[in-house]
Parts: C-alpha cells; structure tokens; sequence
C-alpha cells in the first residue's frame, strides 16, 4: 500500500497528470519493491487482486483526486462557502422562499458528492465584519469562494470592496430569484467585484457555484 501510493504521487509529479485504466493498475502498480527504481513485477492472481484492493482503498483516501478511472491526477481544489445573515435559520425561515432543508444537512450532500475531485469548507456569520475577515483570510489561499452575503448584498460596498481585494475567484450565490422578488432586492453591491453570479435555483445554485469554480 505505501509503495502503491508513492508509486502514484511520483508519476503524477513527475508528469502532471495520470490515467489510469482496469488493466493499467496491474501492469503499472504490481511491484514488489520500496523504490520506485528497478521494480520487481508481482506475480500470481492473489498479487493481482490486492493491488486492485488497494487501489481502491487510496481512490478513497489520496489527498488527490481520481475523476474516475481515466480522469486528471492533481490536486484538490479548495472552495469556500461562505453564508451571511440569517442563513443559518434554512430549513425554518421562509420555508415557501427558502425550502425545508438546513444548509448544514445539503452542505453534507455536497462534499459527497464532490469529496474525491474538492475540498469544501463552510463559513456562516451574521456579522459584516466577520464575513469581510473571513474573505480576506481564505481569499488568497483557497482556489474559489461561494459567497451568499444574504442582505448585505444590497447594501455592503465593504464586503464588495473584500471580494475585489482578494485573489480568488467569488462566485455570488442566491437561493431565491431576486428579481421576483421586493424592488430593494434588485441591487446587488457584490455582483460586479465578482466572477459571476447565480440565483434561483434553490440550495442547488451552490452546487452550481462549484461546478463554475471547477472551470475557472
């Protein structure tokens, strides 16, 4: 197992991307060896199957995504989900606007459904200043924010001045179609220090907020 993992860590620095095929993980993994020189092949049925155990089990655990079995070996991205004021009643505010589900439970869906290919953090508060702090900190290290400023998107030139300060790209994010909405809704602070905006498509324009971000 250790030498499977370093076998694959190694291929994928030293060209920057690995495939991977059924019969390429025998051929390719079966060595009998610490050292990635010189490799003695593996030999007989039993050797086969448990570097395909094993394969499996590190498709799992690699701090690097599999996009399936042929797909791009790199690194993780880092999205940060970033929620402001009163987003943390979903599931209880408005539930005609807002749905029945809590964003904690949908949060849960979304790193599993991108758990091998993304790392997503979550980030609430009903403080402008802790969501403007919380910009500045992720937003030169992480490769994407999603950023659903509830309210303060009609009013915060702050939080609209962070997103322009920061390197990372910041997808704005509403749940309800805004523009169906109250008049005062329709301003939008944030919408042009960002890289795009989604809205309307219930908790799902978060999931479309990262796919965005994948393609960045």
């Amino acid at each position: 197992m250790v030498y499977l993992r370093n076998f694959i860590e190694q291929s994928a620095n030293d060209t920057g991307k690995w495939r991977v095929s059924a019969s390429g993980i025998v051929h390719a993994f079966c060595y009998d060896t610490e050292s990635a020189k010189n490799p003695k092949p593996l030999k007989g049925l039993t050797s086969s199957l448990n570097i395909f155990r094993d394969f499996f089990e590190l498709k799992q655990t690699l701090e690097v995504p599999f996009r399936g079995f042929r797909g791009d070996f790199k690194k993780m991205k880092k999205i940060l989900i970033i929620n402001g004021p009163n987003l943390n009643l979903l599931g209880k505010r408005e539930t005609s606007v807002y749905g029945n589900e809590s964003f904690e439970s949908y949060f849960e869906k979304l790193k599993t459904d991108y758990g091998s290919t993304v790392r997503l953090e979550y980030f609430q508060s009903n403080i402008e200043g802790g969501i403007i702090d919380k910009i500045q900190e992720a937003g030169f290290s992480c490769d994407g924010i999603i950023l659903n400023a509830g309210a303060y998107t009609h009013t915060s030139i702050a939080i609209a001045d962070a997103v322009r300060a920061v390197s990372a790209p910041v997808v704005e994010v509403h749940i309800s179609n805004v523009y169906a909405r109250e008049s005062y809704r329709h301003q939008s602070f944030i919408a042009e220090a960002c890289k795009g905006c989604i809205l309307g498509f219930g908790l799902d324009s978060y999931r479309l907020a990262v796919e965005a971000l994948l393609i960045c």
